[in-house]
């Protein structure tokens, strides 16, 4: 594995970029507008975004539908969640293998599948199944399309592509809500799923018209590595998920959370020795990689578990339609396309990552306190614009310079696993959050009924907001200033003789 070099070697990298003639920026820059590389590449990744969140405002009518409980319908959450935290590092060493846009690819063709098989579901189990499947579909899309963005696109436009990139995530984020209100609204719950099947029919040959074929080091594929971290992380969300219902001492639960954290355990122990780990753990010797994916954790477990407790409270408790729930909290969801690219193509450039990240979650995690404050059967939706407003601009400070920080300081072979152990981790802290919240809840008594969901409700956004209060500590850990690499492209022949661009990052002022 190649080292992530110092500041000491800017001016070898200088000289070597001055010497350079100006069509050594790669054999694939250029060849392609820069909209449709940013287009192939958001595309899918918006799909499944949208996909969860239209989701999670469909989940009062699923469970009706269905009769599921609530237990069942936080398993319709985190079987998507768990599935693609298991698979995700290993789609990233099998795009290093098999080519990154052919991975991609395949990830768009699962999940579309997957989408229309949840569709005609019509159990609980079928759909839980079957939303895993659509979450190994999107392990593919979501870190490669980060990579595949950064590699298609020049250095000097590389912010704002990742900025545009992030925005089109706050777009899913925006419209998941009001979509899915409108969809299940005026259809049914299942016409969510079939959302996605246009969707996924375009983005396949767009993604193979207009982005790099490019490779990785082609190491044999860490499939231990992927069992361990599958099942002790599975093991863990399932303890908590039956803490309640069968007792924190139970057997079952003891051996579920006491056995997940020795699986997890054992997968860093294995880490540590196999030849091609799934996660080199050397990577979290970058200081910024580090600190950016404990934030990823913690504010993907504060503000997504509390969006699962609060977005049914609309429906649930208030009695809004499915397109009601999504209109009342677009002041949460638009704010993140607004603010995110903006973040990226101005804010980060001139002042870094560390700032925009620290107010972000600062700002969720006041918002999510002053839901829990407010939080009654009668509360107004002019009481709630304040908060979720706020918690919509913390959203969008956090995400684009959250990609940047993760990604600084390695070169093009180490950001595909970099981006994938990033999305892991988050993904991870949504299934966490979701099963913590929703065990807070039910343990407070909570109940899917108008009069059984208030006074469970706000001990669980109280914890929310705690844990995104813990992220914004943690951010302070963040290098501070500006982070700008300084990049050189040389182009090398890969295994299969093509020829690529290798962006090698030589020097990173911090």
């Amino acid at each position: 594995m190649s080292r992530t070099a110092s500041p000491s070697d800017s001016a070898t990298t200088s000289a070597i970029a001055s010497h350079a003639p100006a069509a050594s920026r790669g054999s694939w820059h250029g060849r392609v507008p820069t909209w449709l590389a940013i287009l192939a590449a958001s595309l899918p990744m918006f799909m499944a975004t949208l996909d969860n969140l239209v989701v999670t405002n469909a989940l009062p009518k699923i469970g009706m539908d269905l009769t599921a409980s609530i237990e069942e319908l936080q398993w319709v959450v985190n079987a998507y969640s768990l599935s693609f935290a298991t698979f995700i590092l290993l789609s990233v060493a099998l795009g290093d293998r098999l080519g990154r846009r052919t991975v991609f690819a395949i990830g768009i063709v699962l999940f579309t599948v997957a989408s229309a098989a949840s569709a005609l579901s019509t159990t609980p189990t079928e759909l839980i199944v079957f939303r895993a499947v659509q979450g190994a579909g999107a392990a593919a899309v979501m870190p490669l399309s980060l990579t595949l963005l950064a590699g298609s696109v020049s250095e000097r436009l590389r912010p704002a592509a990742i900025g545009i990139w992030g925005g089109v995530s706050g777009l899913g984020v925006a419209l998941g809500p009001l979509i899915g209100g409108a969809i299940v609204q005026g259809w049914n719950w299942q016409a969510i799923f079939w959302l996605n099947v246009p969707v996924g029919v375009v983005a396949v040959p767009l993604a193979l018209l207009a982005l790099p074929n490019s490779f990785g080091a082609r190491l044999r594929a860490d499939l231990l590595g992927v069992l361990l971290v599958g099942l002790g992380v599975f093991a863990a969300v399932y303890g908590i998920v039956r803490g309640n219902d069968a007792g924190w001492d139970s057997a079952e639960v003891l051996a579920s959370l006491i056995g997940g954290g020795a699986l997890l355990v054992a997968f860093v122990w294995w880490e540590s020795r196999a030849s091609a780990p799934l996660l080199p753990l050397g990577l979290f010797r970058n200081r910024s990689f580090s600190v950016a994916n404990l934030v990823g954790v913690t504010f993907s477990f504060g503000i997504f578990g509390a969006v699962f407790i609060l977005i049914q409270f609309l429906q649930v408790v208030q009695g809004h339609t499915p397109l009601e729930a999504g209109l009342m909290t677009m002041p949460w969801t638009l704010a993140p396309m607004v603010i995110a690219p903006l973040t990226g193509a101005v804010i980060v450039p001139r002042l870094g990552t560390r700032l925009p990240i620290v107010v972000g979650l600062a700002l969720q995690s006041a918002a999510m306190f002053w839901l829990a404050a407010i939080l009654a059967r009668d509360t107004s939706f002019g009481e709630m614009v304040p908060p979720f407003l706020l918690a919509g601009i913390g959203m969008g400070l956090v995400f684009a310079p959250s990609s940047t920080a993760v990604l600084a300081g390695f070169h093009e072979q180490e950001q595909a696993k970099a981006s994938g152990t990033n999305a892991t981790l988050r993904e991870i802290g949504v299934a966490l959050g979701v099963a913590v919240l929703t065990a807070v809840f039910i343990g407070a008594g909570g109940t899917l009924t108008p009069t059984g969901y208030v006074d469970a409700a706000i001990p669980a956004v109280v914890v929310g907001a705690a844990v995104l209060a813990g992220a914004t500590v943690i951010a302070f850990f963040l290098p501070a200033g500006r982070t700008e690499p300084e990049l050189v492209t040389r182009p090398r022949e890969t295994a299969a003789g093509a020829e690529t661009d290798d962006e090698v990052v030589a020097g990173v002022s911090l």
